[in-house]
């Protein structure tokens, strides 16, 4: 069976160099999810794959279904190299953290139109020097509510009262914000402003980064929820998480 050129704008989570100069490219699409593409003397061709191999980039890419799940792709024109996003050791730390966590939580071959407009708007927000820690809190936030994993916020998840001025505790494993009856000695203590922000934040489109502050109080609770949620749903602990963690 002859299989005709087919194209789509792709952005390139990773690269791995095979053979002496071929490359095989792990590439996340609006329209075919995640894909490995294989790029024969991909690193002897200026001509056809120019500067697009690099890990945030973004490009037309023109392919061919290959054997197996891989693409053979041809040849691909640049959209975005995101080149800013090497200069700073942070910057490419957290940009690094987001590709694998998308990496993760996909299924091969699912399209996610969505997802793939948060990432790139994340490593855009990223590059252009936005507030890091927004950024992390936003997109991790977001991810989760697309991937449809969102734990209860402002009202109990066991006998859904709704929460009004009170204290309250989180523990994702029971489904995640508790009233203190409920709660007893479960979870962690966090407070109703912290739960508020995040749903709030829900309710702006999902590629704007710009614009957000949270206090120092609602970035450190955030991060408990949100790292408890992570852990109920990655398969393993991110290998970026540990270099992200040490900057």
């Amino acid at each position: 069976m002859v299989y005709f050129p087919q194209s789509c704008e792709a952005l390139v989570l990773r690269h791995t160099n095979y053979g002496e100069s071929d490359v095989i490219l792990s590439l996340f699409t609006a329209e075919y999810g995640l894909q490995k593409g294989f790029a024969k003397s991909a690193r002897k061709s200026r001509k056809r794959f120019g500067a697009v191999l690099e890990p945030f980039t973004q490009a037309v890419f023109q392919w061919k279904k290959g054997r197996g799940d891989f693409w053979l792709l041809q040849e691909a024109e640049l959209v975005n190299s995101r080149i800013g996003l090497r200069g700073d050791l942070q910057c490419l730390a957290l940009a690094s953290y987001g590709v694998e966590l998308v990496d993760l939580l996909l299924e091969e071959g699912h399209p996610h139109q969505l997802i793939y407009e948060l990432l790139c708007s994340f490593l855009d927000y990223l590059e252009q020097g936005g507030d890091e820690l927004s950024a992390r809190l936003l997109f991790e936030l977001r991810l989760i509510y697309l991937l449809g994993y969102m734990p209860h916020l402002l009202h109990c998840s066991e006998c859904l009262r709704i929460f009004n001025n009170e204290l309250i505790r989180f523990d994702a494993n029971r489904g995640g914000s508790l009233c203190l009856d409920c709660a007893g000695e479960s979870g962690i203590s966090i407070e109703l402003g912290t739960v508020g922000s995040l749903a709030r934040s829900l309710k702006v489109a999902h590629q704007q980064f710009e614009g957000f502050s949270f206090s120092q109080k609602t970035l450190q609770q955030a991060s408990l929820i949100l790292n408890q949620v992570f852990q109920q749903i990655l398969p393993r602990e991110p290998k970026s998480l540990r270099f992200l963690s040490q900057l």
